[in-house]
């Protein structure tokens, strides 16, 4: 049964695929010669005022998104499969995938580019353009049952609309790279406990894998099958990856890596995401901010501009942790501190009191001459890119990976500004 429905889903993955992007839709062809939805053809602020003047209707998303995946679930049950045994996480991002879809229908170019990206990644997830289709139709069915007889047809148009311009993109996004591996295989090689909580791992991939320093890579453990976690590669493209693992939850993936793992294991690595890069021209001085294990970010950054030796520059660095203790690789930061005489470092602990941390911020925002870097709880980057603001630093050179939806997506609530168990970490840190 399973290989008869696969073969139905290639087959139906031809047809959708010649939809979708057929320059009738609205995933019409550019003129550069490659597919992929036109953000001049797509009135997506139309769209927006619709779906936003009756979205109470749908509301909670939640209770939407469970009836979808029911309708879904019931009509193809061997799309089950492809998702983790455990839907909570599931859920909680296709709410965040829903609310930003569309708060940025009114700039589709951004929609495009973002979709275009995760297109790329679900391909480790086995996603065909068929499956686009089984969601639509799951989705339409949801919104009725949850909107009753009130639901408007120009609303669940617009609806309709908006999916299948966010899945033209990601059928792009999965073509453009469809010459590259879906997933990577790599070996740990290396397994040490910092901490109770938290583990270092080496990894070695079985074949090349390439990044750019800050970047973060989607991470699967045998022990959870078909549940992946971002985290940050902690170091300069070189050889082996480096993982900073703090266990945030039972029974996710943070605990597989840091209390289920050993050298010798294999993990599955998807492909590298995230734009907290470095500037090819280096033309300002670096702030880099980071708190707990944000540090494999900022380690991340530093080892690059060591290696690219910025002339004229300077870089200060201000990591947080809850104490002196919890410097848990502070061996690394004091050699490339040795190694690099334009670096000065400042080490936070919640010792030096409330708010010490922000205060260094803005002592070192440098009235807005600088490109900053934050990592860590999603309340330290959301309080340390607003005194960045203040410190009138411009917000395209304040540089952080993309909040998941709530702080406490996979744990506690939100995260206030400091280092005391925070659920979750900016790009790198999940369950």
């Amino acid at each position: 049964m399973k290989d008869y429905h696969a073969l139905l889903a290639r087959q139906e993955a031809m047809r959708l695929r010649q939809q979708l992007l057929a320059p009738s839709g609205p995933a019409a062809s550019g003129d550069d010669g490659r597919h992929g939805p036109d953000p001049d053809l797509y009135d997506g602020a139309a769209d927006q005022a619709l779906i936003v003047r009756d979205l109470p209707l749908v509301t909670p998303l939640a209770t939407l998104i469970d009836r979808l995946y029911e309708a879904m679930f019931t009509r193809h049950p061997y799309l089950r499969q492809l998702f983790p045994e455990s839907m909570a996480f599931q859920r909680t991002h296709l709410e965040r995938a829903f609310r930003f879809s569309v708060e940025h229908l009114d700039r589709p170019a951004e929609l495009a580019d973002f979709f275009s990206r995760l297109g790329s990644g679900h391909r480790r997830l086995g996603v065909l353009p068929a499956h686009y289709q089984v969601f639509e139709e799951s989705l339409v069915e949801a919104l009725r049952t949850t909107a009753g007889d009130a639901w408007p047809v120009e609303t669940e148009q617009a609806w309709v609309r908006m999916h299948r311009f966010v899945t033209a993109a990601m059928v792009d996004g999965a073509a453009r790279t469809a010459r590259e591996p879906g997933r990577w295989r790599a070996t740990v090689v290396r397994h040490e406990l910092r901490a109770p909580d938290l583990a270092v791992l080496r990894l070695r991939p079985a074949e090349p894998f390439r990044f750019r320093a800050g970047q973060y890579v989607p991470v699967q453990s045998p022990v959870l099958p078909h549940t992946w976690r971002p985290y940050t590669v902690a170091g300069a493209p070189a050889g082996d990856l480096e993982l900073h693992v703090r266990c945030v939850a039972a029974g996710g993936v943070s605990e597989a890596l840091v209390a289920r793992t050993a050298a010798g294991d294999d993990l599955s690595l998807g492909r590298p995401e995230g734009s907290t890069v470095l500037d090819d021209d280096l033309d300002r001085d670096v702030l880099i901010v980071a708190g707990g294990t944000g540090w494999a970010t900022a380690k991340a950054l530093l080892e690059e501009l060591v290696r690219r030796r910025p002339l004229g520059r300077s870089a200060h660095v201000v990591v947080g942790a809850r104490s002196a203790a919890e410097f848990y690789d502070d061996t690394a930061l004091a050699r490339l501190e040795a190694r690099a005489p334009w670096l000065r470092v400042t080490r936070v602990t919640d010792a030096d009191g409330p708010g010490s941390l922000l205060a260094e911020v803005a002592r070192h925002a440098d009235r807005g001459g600088v490109t900053a870097y934050l990592s860590g709880p999603p309340g330290l980057v959301a309080a340390g890119a607003a005194v960045l603001r203040q410190a009138g630093v411009p917000g395209h050179r304040v540089r952080h990976d993309p909040f998941p939806v709530g702080a406490g997506a996979e744990g506690a609530g939100p995260v206030a500004p400091h280092f005391g168990r925070p659920s979750d970490l900016v790009g790198h840190r999940a369950r």
